[in-house]
């Protein structure tokens, strides 16, 4: 009897290196895209970049805070700041 196929598993996103991510590596970490990502730092879901010279950097202590501050599924308390999806 042949084995039945085992559905592929996502590698897992390892933990950054760096303190300071880019914008795509950010939305990456984030588990979003970068054009959503956007939208999230422009509506303060996400924080704001850092800035050194030109390049705008997003720290990864920031990045968990805002994800921690994120509602979870089913959350109906007042906090809520998204609408059901």
């Amino acid at each position: 009897m042949p084995a039945l196929a085992q559905p592929q598993r996502q590698a897992a996103v390892p933990p950054p290196t760096r303190r300071l991510l880019s914008r795509v590596e950010a939305a990456e970490y984030a588990g979003v895209s970068p054009n959503f990502f956007d939208t999230m730092v422009g509506d303060g879901r996400m924080p704001r970049p850092r800035v050194a010279n030109t390049r705008k950097l997003w720290d990864v202590r920031h990045l968990d805070a805002a994800i921690d501050a994120l509602p979870i599924d089913g959350d109906d308390s007042p906090t809520s700041t998204w609408d059901d999806m």
